[in-house]
């Protein structure tokens, strides 16, 4: 077992001051900030960017390019060959759309907007439907 080094043992009987930090309010309050300044104090400035402005200003556009600007295309939907071979081998298999939606792990609507023609394609979507259905939906689906 290691000995310790028996040394000389001081004690320090200095006073020790503990003092608390100025609550957060009283720092930025300006009265603290003036008197700071006039004793001499250091005090800390800080400019910040947009203070004091609860506003969230939006980039400028000209009209004439809003105007120039072509409407966005409509989404592509679920063609009718699509949807109609899914509830074709659907009804094949003697499923329902919600028990179609159970084996593919999605909401029966879902399966409801693809057979309606509503939804946008999905190739993961489109995947689990032809492996539950053993039926190819993506490519060419009526050859």
């Amino acid at each position: 077992m290691p000995s310790r080094n028996p040394g000389v043992i001081v004690q320090d009987w200095e006073p020790v001051v503990l003092q608390k930090k100025p609550k957060s309010s009283a720092v930025r309050d300006p009265k603290a900030v003036n008197q700071a300044i006039r004793s001499g104090a250091p005090v800390q400035t800080i400019k910040k960017f947009d203070a004091g402005s609860n506003k969230k200003t939006a980039p400028v556009v000209s009209v004439k390019k809003l105007e120039e600007a072509a409407e966005p295309a409509a989404l592509d939907r679920v063609s009718t060959e699509v949807r109609l071979a899914i509830q074709k081998a659907r009804l094949e298999k003697k499923m329902s759309q919600v028990e179609l939606a159970k084996r593919i792990n999605e909401r029966p609507q879902v399966v409801q907007e693809y057979e309606n023609g509503k939804a946008v394609p999905n190739q993961a979507v489109l995947a689990k439907m032809e492996r539950v259905l053993e039926k190819k939906l993506r490519g060419k689906v009526g050859k």
